[in-house]
C-alpha cells in the first residue's frame, strides 16, 4: 500500500481499537448477570438510548445502501423509504416505547420473546420458541449485511481480497460484543452515531466541491429522465412509481414496531420520563441522516457522470460511492487522509452499531428464551452468559457464510430481514400493548402468519404475479394483524390475571 493508504488504514485501526477497548471496559462495569448483559441494568440515559437505538437501526445501509440506491435508481424509492422510516421512528417512540417499558418492568422481562411469553402466560413457551427461532432466522442475513459492508469497504479501498476483509471485520465486531454485552453495545453505538453523522456531512461537503458545486449537481440530476421525480423510477426497466409502490415502500416504517434491537432500547432506559427527550433526539437525527444519505447519492451521480468515480452498473457497485469519495479526499495531503480514514470509520460505525445489537438480541433469545425458558435448563448466570457469547460466535459464523458472496447488495439483504421482523413481531407488539382481548392463540397464529407470509410473498407471489410486485412487509403485516384479531375473537378471552395486569399498565 501507498503512504496515504497506510494513514487511512491506521486511522481506521485506531478507531476499531477504541471500540474494542470500550467493550473491555464495560465488560467490567456492566455488572454480573443476564439483566446487566442483555439490558445494561436498565441504566441508559436519554441521549445514549436515542442515539444507540437509531444507530443500531440504520446499519451499513445508511452510508452505503441508501446512497447507492439513490445514485443509480433516482430519488423516488429512496425518498419514500426514508419518509416511511421517519414516520415509523417517531410513532414507535411515541406509542410503543413508554408502554413497553412499563410492561416489561412489571413482568420482569428482559427480552422481546420473554415479554410475549409473560404477557400471555404462555406456560408451554410456544411464543418464546417461535420468537427465538424467528430472531435467529432473520438476524443471520441482517448481520450478514453488516459483514458485506465491511468487506466492500476494505476491498474497494485497499485492494484487499473481499472475503478476507469481511472475516477480519466480523472478528472485531464479535470481540467487543461478546466481551461487553448490551451496555458496551449501547455506549459504542452512541459514539458511532457521532462518527456516522460526521461522515455523512463530510462526504456531502467534499462531494459537492469535486462535482463543481450545488448548481452543477442539481443541473446534472435534472438532465437524467425521471431522476428527481417522486412518482417515477429512473432505474432501467422501471417506469411509473405509483400509489401502490409508494405505499409499499413507505411500509418500511412498519418494521420499527417489531425490530428487537430497537425495542430493547425502550426497555433499557433508566427512567420512563426520559423517553420524551429520547424521542425528540432520535427522530431529528433519523431525518437529518437519511436526508444526507440521499443527497450523497445525488452528488455521487454527478461525480459518476463526470467520470470522477465509477461507472457503476449495479446497486451492489454503487453502494461503494462513499468509499470512492473518501479515496479522492485522501489524495490531498496527510490531514485529509486522516479525515478520509474517519469517514471510512463512519461506515464501520454504521455497520458495527447494528451488528452488535443484532448479535446480542440473538444471544438473549437462545440463552434466556430457549435454554432457560423452553428447555428449562438449570444453569447459573455464568453459564448463561457463556451460552450467550457462544451464540454470538455461532450467528456470526452463519452470517459470514451468507456474506461470502462479494456481489451481495446491502440494501436488498436488509430489506428482507427488516420485513421479517416487522411482520412477525410488529402487529403482535401493538396488539399486546393496546388490546386487552388479544389471546395466546391469536398471538401464535399472528406471529406464524407474519413470518411465513414474508417468504411466500418474497419468493412465490412477488416474482410470479406482476401487479403484486411490491415490498413484502406491507401484505405480511396486514395478514398478521387480521389473523391476530380474528383468532383472538374466536378463542376464549384471556384470564382475569392477564386482564388485570393489562389494566395495571393502563393505570400507571
Amino acid at each position: 500500500m501507498e503512504h496515504i493508504e497506510w494513514i487511512m488504514l491506521g486511522t481506521i485501526l485506531v478507531y476499531m481499537a477504541l471500540i474494542v477497548g470500550v467493550g473491555i471496559l464495560f465488560s467490567r462495569r456492566a455488572g454480573r448477570g443476564a439483566d446487566a448483559f442483555f439490558l445494561g441494568g436498565r441504566s441508559l440515559g436519554p441521549f445514549v438510548t436515542a442515539m444507540s437505538a437509531e444507530a443500531s437501526d440504520m446499519s451499513g445501509w445508511l452510508l452505503m445502501g441508501m446512497p447507492g440506491l439513490a445514485l443509480l435508481c433516482g430519488t423516488a424509492e429512496a425518498f419514500w423509504t426514508a419518509l416511511g422510516l421517519a414516520i415509523g421512528t417517531y410513532f414507535n417512540w411515541l406509542i410503543v416505547a413508554r408502554r413497553l417499558r412499563r410492561y416489561t418492568v412489571l413482568t420482569g422481562s428482559i427480552t422481546v420473546p420473554g415479554f410475549f411469553s409473560r404477557r400471555f402466560r404462555d406456560e408451554k413457551h410456544i411464543l418464546s420458541t417461535l420468537a427465538a427461532a424467528i430472531i435467529i432466522v432473520f438476524f443471520v442475513p441482517y448481520t450478514a449485511s453488516g459483514f458485506v459492508t465491511c468487506g466492500k469497504l476494505f476491498s474497494t479501498l485497499f485492494g484487499m481480497e473481499y472475503r478476507r476483509a469481511m472475516l477480519i471485520s466480523a472478528a472485531i465486531i464479535v470481540a467487543y460484543t461478546a466481551l461487553g454485552g448490551f451496555l458496551a453495545a449501547s455506549v459504542t453505538d452512541y459514539l458511532q452515531s457521532i462518527i456516522m453523522t460526521f461522515a455523512l456531512l463530510a462526504v456531502i461537503g467534499f462531494g459537492l466541491s469535486y462535482a463543481g458545486g450545488r448548481d452543477a449537481v442539481v443541473t446534472n440530476a435534472r438532465t437524467i429522465p425521471q431522476y428527481l421525480s417522486l412518482t417515477a423510477a429512473a432505474e432501467q426497466g422501471k417506469g411509473s412509481f405509483g400509489f401502490l409502490p409508494i405505499l409499499s415502500t413507505m411500509a418500511w416504517g412498519l418494521g420499527y414496531f417489531g425490530v428487537p434491537h430497537v425495542l430493547l432500547r425502550f426497555m433499557a432506559i433508566r427512567r420512563e420520563g426520559e423517553l420524551t427527550l429520547a424521542r425528540r433526539i432520535g427522530s431529528v437525527w433519523v431525518v437529518i441522516s437519511m436526508a444526507a444519505a440521499i443527497c450523497i447519492g445525488v452528488v455521487g451521480r454527478a461525480l459518476m457522470d463526470q467520470g470522477v468515480v465509477g461507472p457503476y452498473a449495479s446497486t451492489s457497485e454503487s453502494e461503494t460511492i462513499i468509499v470512492a469519495v473518501a479515496n479522492i479526499i485522501s489524495g490531498n495531503g496527510t490531514l485529509l487522509a486522516v479525515l478520509a480514514g474517519l469517514i471510512l470509520a463512519g461506515i464501520l460505525a454504521a455497520t458495527m452499531s447494528t451488528a452488535d445489537s443484532q448479535l446480542l438480541a440473538a444471544a438473549s433469545a437462545v440463552s434466556e428464551d430457549l435454554f432457560k425458558g423452553v428447555f428449562r435448563w438449570r444453569i447459573g448466570e455464568k453459564q448463561s452468559l457463556w451460552i450467550a457469547r457462544g451464540t454470538v460466535v455461532a450467528v456470526s459464523i452463519l452470517a459470514a457464510i451468507l456474506a461470502y458472496d462479494p456481489g451481495s447488495s446491502v440494501f436488498r439483504i436488509v430489506s428482507f430481514a427488516w420485513a421479517g421482523f416487522g411482520a412477525a413481531f410488529g402487529p403482535l407488539m401493538l396488539f399486546s400493548l393496546f388490546w386487552k382481548r388479544t389471546t395466546l392463540q391469536g398471538a401464535v397464529a399472528g406471529m406464524v402468519t407474519g413470518g411465513a407470509m414474508i417468504f411466500l410473498w418474497k419468493f412465490l407471489i412477488r416474482p410470479n404475479v406482476a401487479f403484486l410486485d411490491f415490498y413484502e412487509l406491507l401484505p405480511a403485516f396486514i395478514f398478521s394483524a387480521v389473523v391476530i384479531y380474528g383468532v383472538s375473537r374466536l378463542t376464549p378471552a384471556p384470564n382475569r390475571e392477564v386482564q388485570a395486569e393489562f389494566e395495571q399498565v393502563d393505570a400507571m
